[in-house]
């Protein structure tokens, strides 16, 4: 089958590769979409995490051999340690994501195991299917926020992660948010998605700031701009550096919170959730496309804002 393979820093083909064989209480998955995610960029830049050669892909969904049409949470937690226990599926010990290590979904079929699988909802597209993983990543980010009703929200960064959690602020009844970018495509996204306002910073002071960038910089706008015993919650991955005041953060009693994937409940959730979800921000390609646009994407590109890569000829099913 086709798939694209992570071959080398800063480098990705489209090869062939052997069939995917299930493994014991595992299913194939044909895969119908799949989303190229931000960390997966960085990732293949600075090979460490991933190593290659690795088939990626954590984003997607499709329909199993014995035809049922699912979306995959790439979390695979052990669920016997304490923090599974506690339901902290997300930072289990022992935890394993589908496409980093083992085979993802970039390629046209894939053996994950049945627990990982959730029925895609009537009404729910391929393409909102495929975005169901960034979107449960901001519903658990909100959560962590501990931002109610008529909240003044700012977000850091209006790529894929930085966009869900506008639409999921918005749905929670967010009084203003606010979001900053370089980019002017996907600040004209944010406003159409009812962004009250954007800019290159943000400007304003804030209940909660969501920083979906994750460098030295962002972490330090976030604090400076989140109000006293207001809460930063960083989930982007950009760097592993921080730099920011830390008696700032003593004397006004900000809060910072880590904010890593989502529980398998908030997955299950968002499969509902993504239905009615504006996705004219993103964009459909082949998979045989696939190297053309990760680079593209990798070395700067800002179109589209979320590739979704389609294995096989199934471009108009991504509406289906």
């Amino acid at each position: 089958m086709k798939a694209l393979v992570f071959t080398g820093p800063s480098r990705v083909e489209v090869q062939d590769v052997d069939e995917p064989v299930a493994g014991e209480d595992e299913v194939v998955v044909d895969v119908r979409a799949v989303g190229i995610c931000g960390s997966e960029l960085h990732g293949v830049r600075r090979p460490g995490f991933r190593v290659p050669p690795l088939v990626m892909g954590h984003e997607f969904a499709g329909t199993t051999s014995d035809g049922v049409d699912v979306i995959v949470n790439p979390i695979l937690s052990c669920g016997t340690c304490d923090l599974c226990a506690l339901g902290l599926t997300q930072v289990c010990s022992q935890r394993r994501i589908i496409g980093i290590h083992r085979p993802g979904a970039f390629a046209e079929r894939v053996a994950v195991p049945r627990a990982a699988l959730h029925r895609r909802p009537d009404g729910v597209s391929w393409k909102a299917a495929a975005v169901v993983e960034p979107a449960a990543t901001a519903v658990h980010a909100w959560g962590l926020g501990s931002a109610g009703p008529g909240a003044r929200v700012g977000i850091i960064g209006a790529g894929t992660i930085g966009l869900a959690c506008l639409i999921v602020a918005l749905g929670r009844g967010a009084g203003s948010v606010e979001i900053a970018d370089r980019s002017a495509i996907r600040l004209a996204a944010a406003e159409r998605l009812g962004a009250a306002r954007t800019g290159d910073e943000l400007t304003g002071t804030y209940d909660v700031v969501f920083d979906a960038v994750g460098s030295a910089a962002t972490h330090r706008q976030s604090l400076a701009r989140v109000r006293s015993a207001g809460t930063a919650v960083w989930l982007g991955l950009a760097e592993d550096a921080s730099d920011f005041d830390s008696l700032d953060l003593i004397r006004a009693e900000k809060r910072v919170v880590g904010s890593f994937a989502y529980t398998d409940e908030e997955f299950a959730a968002t499969t509902q959730l993504v239905r009615d979800w504006d996705l004219d921000w993103t964009a459909t390609f082949p998979l045989a496309d696939g190297a053309e646009i990760f680079t593209a994407l990798m070395n700067g590109g800002m179109e589209p804002i979320k590739a979704l890569l389609l294995p096989g000829p199934r471009e108009a099913e991504a509406a289906r």
